[in-house]
């Protein structure tokens, strides 16, 4: 294979290959060699088809594949070859080709611009350390308490009262009928919450262990028995227990309950719950410094092909007048899109960073873990979208890539309180939405000068214009 460099634009190059009729025979053959066993034709025994018999009978379909995969490998080697990154898919233009001929063709092909990687040594960010204070943790802990459910046992002439738990037996009718689901045992209703059914709880207070309390209600819009919708019910109750609210009391077996060694152990568990609370909104600050200074990093030149497809992306669902409008300001922001990628691609492959089949399927289910009752439905998701598969992986190899990037980078260590974490988050999250704002005004500013500028010039056309002069016919 013989390959030289031909028309060289600044990112577009033309390559001619040339791969010789000997080279091309040898792929004949080999594939010939292949098909023989394959093929039964009547009169010869298997794998016993002479080569000229086949070449008659197939040599279209044979040399079809195997100019397939000439122009698949030598194309890829040539681009190796000549160390050319393609930004997009090379176009192939064959000049010399057919059976018993040599190769000749044309790789047109945009190459994807150098990138130089080596200033992100010097990118400073901000690396937050959240402290939390004894106090945080411990109030989280009482918070918990206060909405563990601790009930005992009332003594059976106790009246229950709101904040009480009551436990009964029930039968319910509609106009003396009763109905599917209308039937409960040990039914736990805590009095005052209005969980059951509107205003039923508030008619439980007063009873006591032992008692029959009629009680009505209406049945609710989402009621299985749609024909019994919005219709009263009677509920025949009978009170099995009542029990009282108890204090949570936060020792060891509290903590235990909630499956942490110890109280000691429970308290690290929480000041960690309280700190990655935090963690991820700060990193993203953090991460956001990060790809703004590369953003000021210098690429001479942006493939074109790839802005256009950044555009599109960018302005996808937008009329095409729209379109054209904001068709610089798409290019700008396309522009710094693509920068940022090229570089932190050209990072990922320096420092070969990648994605393991592992690392995937743990984000998949980082992504399942997000919609509770929707398990199965995500699945399926991304093992039949092999394309939103892709983009995930896209997302775990970006952040692999920031996270090499911050121990390369200059940290500067910020240790602060929670509450100061909450007044940096705040800020942050104000600053975008000015910056936000500030665009939009900028817009309608832009919109209302270019009336202004229309309506003058209008007007002065109007002022300029001669009047004419009629003239009499003699």
């Amino acid at each position: 294979m013989k390959v030289t460099i031909e028309n060289k634009k600044g990112l577009n190059k033309d390559l001619k290959v040339f791969v010789d009729k000997k080279t091309m025979n040898t792929y004949m053959d080999e594939k010939y060699e292949e098909i023989k066993g394959t093929i039964n034709l009547k009169g010869f025994r298997p794998g016993k088809v002479p080569k000229e018999i086949l070449k008659r009978q197939f040599g279209k379909a044979v040399f079809s594949e195997v100019l397939d995969k000439v122009l698949k490998e030598t194309s890829t080697k040539a681009l190796k070859e000549n160390k050319i990154k393609p930004a997009g898919q090379p176009k192939l233009d064959l000049k010399t080709y057919g059976e018993d001929k040599e190769l000749e063709y044309i790789i047109s092909v945009t190459e994807l611009p150098k990138v130089e990687t080596k200033s992100i040594e010097n990118i400073k960010f901000d690396k937050y350390n959240v402290k939390i204070d004894e106090k945080e943790t411990d109030k989280r802990i009482s918070e918990i308490a206060k909405n563990q459910p601790n009930f005992k046992e009332a003594s059976s002439d106790t009246k229950a009262k709101e904040g009480d738990l009551v436990v009964f037996d029930y039968t319910a009718t509609v106009e003396d009928k009763p109905f599917k689901g209308g039937e409960g045992k040990n039914t736990q209703l805590t009095l005052g919450k209005d969980l059951f059914l509107k205003g039923f709880d508030k008619q439980l207070i007063g009873v006591k262990k032992g008692d029959e309390k009629l009680v009505e209600a209406t049945l609710p819009e989402n009621f299985p028995e749609k024909e019994l919708v919005n219709k009263k019910a009677k509920f025949n109750c009978k009170i099995i227990s009542v029990k009282i609210s108890e204090k949570v009391i936060i020792n060891d077996d509290f903590a235990k309950n909630l499956g942490a060694k110890d109280l000691k152990d429970l308290k690290i568990l929480i000041t960690k719950q309280i700190n990655d609370e935090y963690k991820n909104s700060l990193e993203r600050l953090s991460k956001n410094q990060i790809l703004k200074e590369i953003e000021k990093f210098k690429v001479d030149d942006i493939p074109e092909n790839l802005l256009d497809e950044e555009v599109k992306i960018l302005s996808q669902g937008m009329k095409e007048e729209d379109i054209k409008k904001n068709r610089k300001n798409f290019e700008e922001i396309a522009k710094k899109r693509i920068k940022v990628g090229l570089i932190l691609n050209e990072f990922g492959e320096q420092n070969k960073i990648q994605v393991t089949e592992q690392e995937l399927q743990a984000e998949v289910q980082k992504q399942i873990r997000m919609m509770p009752g929707q398990e199965k439905m995500v699945m399926d998701f991304y093992q039949k979208n092999q394309s939103a598969l892709a983009s995930l992986r896209g997302t775990v190899y970006e952040e692999k890539i920031i996270s090499a990037i911050k121990e390369k980078a200059k940290a500067n260590l910020k240790e602060v309180t929670r509450e100061e974490a909450e007044k940096i988050l705040k800020e942050s999250q104000k600053n975008d939405i000015d910056a936000s704002k500030d665009k939009k005004d900028n817009k309608e500013t832009k919109k209302e000068m270019k009336k202004t500028t229309s309506k003058k010039s209008s007007v002065k056309s109007a002022k300029s214009k001669p009047k004419s002069k009629k003239v009499s016919k003699k």
